[in-house]
């Protein structure tokens, strides 16, 4: 799937670019730290954990009550799953790979 182009700037170019610069896990916790809040960061953790979940067949009351999302949380991560540019599932299929491969 291709990218929105409403999404596609110079400033998000730059911000791509740094977070594709960071080379360890603990340069990322040290940039995520800086650029979001602890909410944030929490929020997308959590939103990366339903696709996972989802991805594994996992029902709504299984995920909601093991992360906590709400329904709506996990239904907009189902609608990406779905209708989405296949970012989550580019990444989960990575972490799967990096997994198996360890």
């Amino acid at each position: 799937m291709s990218v929105n182009q409403r999404l596609v700037n110079p400033l998000t170019d730059t911000l791509f670019d740094g977070i594709l610069s960071l080379k360890t896990r603990e340069e990322c916790y040290e940039f995520f730290e800086d650029l979001c809040t602890i909410n944030e960061l929490r929020d997308m953790s959590q939103r990366l954990e339903v696709a996972r979940m989802l991805e594994a067949g996992e029902k709504y009351d299984q995920i909601e009550k093991k992360t906590g999302a709400s329904t709506a949380t996990i239904s907009r991560v189902k609608r990406c799953l779905k209708y989405g540019a296949d970012g989550y599932i580019t990444i989960l299929k990575r972490l799967q790979d990096r997994k198996g491969g360890k």
